[in-house]
Order: C-alpha cells, then sequence, then structure tokens
C-alpha cells in the first residue's frame, strides 16, 4: 500500500472514533479520556502531512515528542471526586509549533492539577506550522474549539464553567496568551452548540512562554492586543532563560497597563522547558507559587459555582 495512504487511513479512523466520542461525550471519571475536537476533520488540512508519530527518545531525555498533529484532540484527566473544586485548565505543551512536549509539559501536568483538585486537560494541538499561515494560526482554532467544547460539557464534568483556565509552556505559552486576547470570535466555521459558547479563558497561566515580545523592540506581536477583559495571569519564568526573559517582562507590563490582574515570578536561573521537573534552581517551587496564586484568586474554592 503507497505510504502516503497511511496517514488518510488514520485520519479516517480518529474522524470515526471523534464522531462516537462526540455524540455520547462519556468522560471517564477513573482514568483519561480523549476525544477528536473535529470530528470531521481539523479546517483547513489538506492531508499532505505525514502520520503523526513520537519522536525517538533522545540519551538521558524521557520527553514524549509527539510530531504531525492533524487531528487535535483534548485528552481529560479528572481528579478524585472528593477532592474536585469544580476547576478546570486547558494545557497547551511547548514545542516551538513544531513538536508537541506531551509527557512533560502536558500529561504530567494534568496529573500535578488533580491532587490540587483541578480537572486537567491536555490540548494535543495541530503542529507543525501550516505553510503559508501564521504558526499559532491552527492551534489557536484548537484552542478556541477545547474551551467552548469543554464549557458546554461542564455538568458532565462536574466543573464550573466559569473556572476553565488555559496553561502553557513555551510555544503553548505563546498559544494560551494568543487564546487569551482572541475571544470575540471564532477563526473557523461553526460546528456546533459548543462553538456558540465563549471561547475566553477565565484566567491563564503562562510558564516560560516564548514569542510574545519582539527582539528588536519588545512589542508584543499583533496577535496580542491586551485589553482590560484579558483573563487574570499567573506568570514564571527565569533570567537566563534562552528564549529571551523580555517576553514575560513585557506581556506582565501590557497587563498592568490594561489593569488585568497578574502576578510574575522570575528567577535568577534554571534556563528553558523544565516543565514540573525538580532541579536545584528555585524556578522549581513555580507549581506550589501557581496553586498558591489559584487559591488567591478564589479558584481552588470546592462547592463554588
Amino acid at each position: 500500500m503507497p505510504t502516503q495512504l497511511f496517514p488518510r487511513l488514520r485520519t479516517a479512523f480518529l474522524t470515526t472514533c471523534g464522531l462516537l466520542l462526540s455524540s455520547s461525550f462519556a468522560w471517564s471519571a477513573d482514568k483519561p479520556t480523549t476525544i477528536v475536537l473535529f470530528p470531521a476533520g481539523a479546517p483547513g488540512e489538506k492531508g499532505d502531512i505525514e502520520a503523526e508519530h513520537e519522536q525517538p527518545l533522545r540519551p538521558g531525555d524521557d520527553t514524549i515528542r509527539t510530531a504531525n498533529v492533524t487531528a487535535p484532540t483534548l485528552t481529560v484527566f479528572r481528579p478524585a471526586a472528593e477532592k474536585n473544586t469544580g476547576a478546570a485548565v486547558i494545557i497547551c505543551p511547548g514545542g516551538g509549533y513544531s513538536i508537541l512536549a506531551w509527557n512533560k509539559e502536558g500529561t504530567e501536568v494534568a496529573e500535578w492539577l488533580n491532587t490540587i483538585g483541578v480537572t486537567g486537560i491536555v490540548l494535543k494541538y495541530r503542529v507543525p506550522a501550516r505553510k503559508g499561515q501564521e504558526r499559532h494560526a491552527a492551534p489557536l482554532q484548537d484552542a478556541q474549539r477545547a474551551i467552548g467544547l469543554v464549557r458546554q460539557q461542564a455538568k458532565e464534568l462536574a466543573i464550573d464553567p466559569q473556572r476553565i483556565g488555559i496553561l502553557g509552556f513555551s510555544a503553548g505559552g505563546h498559544l494560551a496568551a494568543t487564546a487569551s486576547n482572541n475571544y470575540e470570535k471564532r477563526t473557523y466555521d461553526r460546528l456546533d452548540a459548543a462553538d456558540e459558547l465563549s471561547s475566553r479563558p477565565d484566567f491563564s497561566l503562562l510558564i516560560y512562554p516564548a514569542y510574545l515580545a519582539g527582539k528588536a523592540d519588545n512589542a508584543l506581536p499583533p496577535e496580542l492586543k491586551v485589553t482590560a477583559n484579558t483573563p487574570r495571569t499567573f506568570i514564571a519564568m527565569t533570567e537566563d532563560d534562552g528564549v529571551r526573559v523580555e517576553c514575560a517582562l513585557f506581556y506582565y507590563l501590557a497587563l498592568k497597563n490594561a489593569k488585568v490582574p497578574v502576578e510574575m515570578h522570575l528567577y535568577p536561573t534554571g534556563g528553558h522547558g523544565y516543565g514540573l521537573r525538580k532541579s536545584e534552581h528555585l524556578i522549581s517551587t513555580w507549581p506550589q507559587r501557581a496553586e498558591e496564586w489559584l487559591r488567591s484568586q478564589g479558584l481552588l474554592e470546592q462547592g463554588k459555582k
């Protein structure tokens, strides 16, 4: 069989699965549940990208790098019922809009969120960037669809539709910020009732975000039009981050000037791409600071509606 048929067969299989799941939304309370965001195929996909796969592990590095995503999905990790606060966070792994650091900046983060009573939802958005499009164009469609779909299914997920946040790492941080400033209208044609609901996150967490400031003038890119309605935001980064700490600094200033509630933690060392992994650097404490921020915002109060 010609190799170019494999991606098509795989897409057809995922589409069938997505149709089944989207019709019933059989969310599991005991194990992660995955659904396809666009059951009939993601907008603009032409079938010209090879099959999704995991790149070989690198020596001494167990990061799972997922490549060639054409059928974006959500994978839902639910906390124990007795711990559930009703809050939910959609997680955007990083990877330079080329791949997704699936475990280190995705599933591990969802599992951590479960320990503090938050439903963690990993967004497998489309990568790599599509030719002739802004690198964030297809991922933004995926993020908008994800937020609306989760909001629509809030009752089934036992979450508060007004406490749905977004968290992103590196390029995923840029995606989270972009979704936080582009919610007035969908960037794809309406599919169903989920697309009638707001795609504005209720809060945002950006961990070593990339692409938030221009190298020449530190200006925010055009997709980040910060307003007073941009969601309250938590930011964590290090001064020695290779993607430039100015990304955090100038986005923080834009939020501050727009009077958006924002908390930023800037650490001296730690580099980039650490996820939740422990190290000798103080940046390893960012999850504790993030939990404290969530609590201070009233987002982790059980029974709150």
